[in-house]
């Protein structure tokens, strides 16, 4: 697949992080100690897509221990996201609001235990591992945003898209564009840098235009690419939130010209970002110990995400119909809700041409 596609303009460097083979080991533990994946079939989609390689692309100045616990969020998150975009639930809003009522009382500190005879959920069980070791040596505005920015993605994703899903509903570029930060988590992982690089930014920093520009941009680089990639994935399951797939819908353009038109809107923002970046750099010499590394996050997840999204099985694989049958590779005790499996995916042929 990845021949096929249009270049997308990248002009950062490529790295990675020396602590990936440690952080590889550390999430096969991790997943097994959760719960999170046990099942042989998923096990294995699991480890083929790399999610330790992933992490030390988007964070190659991490120290090991940082590595680890951001290469847990991505896969608590890809997990997540998998049994929403993939599965019966993601069609199914209604079904899974106790779960993520479970998530919002971890967030907020007044999750209960399971009742007597119940197990919690797999990703709440997780989360809340994750909670403790990320939020309390942090600062209260760091917590609260990133806080916020979770629950965001949560019910944007369980609400909006899966409302979308059910009611046959095709939103707008200008709508998707806006909602697909939050579907992406995208902000989650933006605000980790502050903790992988040890920096405290101010309320005052994250209120400023410019700034406000250079992230926006930054995540919709990230987003937009994931879309270019994961597009022929998503038109197999019969996905329609996809940059690609709407861009088709409503300007009527054939798969090329869409998948260039798309790329051609990444060159864009990233330029838009180099903009932002050079105005914050130059308005605010006195934060450059904290500016650049921030904006250095931002540079290393356009970079991985690409590097990582040209390499994995998950959005380039020899043989889309893979995923035709999520039932192979979901694991209903993530969310703890009977997901009869998934929702039927649409032929290919069929998807390629909705």
């Amino acid at each position: 697949m990845e021949s096929e596609l249009p270049d997308i303009y990248c002009p950062f460097p490529q790295r990675s992080n020396p602590h990936v083979g440690h952080t590889r080991e550390h999430l096969t533990t991790w997943t097994r100690q959760t719960g999170l994946v046990h099942r042989e079939s998923a096990r294995d989609r699991f480890e083929q897509a790399d999610f330790g390689a992933f992490v030390g692309m988007v964070y190659p100045t991490a120290n090991a221990e940082h590595l680890d616990l951001v290469a847990d969020w991505f896969v608590w998150l890809f997990l997540v996201d998998d049994q929403l975009d993939d599965g019966h639930l993601g069609r199914s809003p209604e079904r899974i609001q106790d779960v993520v009522a479970r998530m919002r009382a971890v967030v907020e500190g007044t999750v209960p235990g399971p009742w007597p005879g119940e197990e919690l959920p797999t990703a709440v069980v997780a989360l809340a591992d994750l909670w403790e070791r990320t939020v309390p040596r942090a600062a209260p505005h760091w917590r609260t945003r990133f806080a916020w920015h979770l629950m965001t993605y949560l019910t944007t994703a369980t609400t909006w898209e899966a409302g979308n899903r059910a009611d046959d509903v095709v939103p707008s570029e200008a709508t998707y564009i806006a909602k697909r930060r939050h579907t992406g988590a995208i902000h989650v992982c933006m605000d980790l840098i502050e903790i992988v690089a040890g920096i405290e930014a101010p309320e005052s920093l994250h209120n400023d235009p410019r700034f406000i520009t250079a992230l926006e941009a930054s995540c919709n680089v990230v987003c937009w690419a994931n879309d270019v990639y994961s597009f022929e994935k998503e038109q197999v399951l019969g996905e329609i939130h996809n940059l690609v797939h709407l861009v088709r819908h409503h300007r009527g353009y054939g798969e090329r010209q869409a998948l260039e038109h798309v790329c051609a809107e990444i060159a864009a923002e990233t330029e838009r970002f180099l903009g932002a970046e050079a105005e914050l750099l130059g308005t605010y010499p006195q934060l450059s110990g904290m500016l650049a590394p921030y904006l250095d996050g931002m540079r290393s997840w356009m970079r991985g995400n690409l590097d990582w999204s040209r390499q994995t099985p998950r959005y380039n694989p020899a043989d889309v119909s893979q995923y035709a049958q999520p039932g192979e590779y979901l694991e209903e005790t993530v969310l703890g809700v009977a997901a009869e499996h998934a929702a039927p995916a649409k032929d290919p042929a069929e998807a390629r041409r909705s």
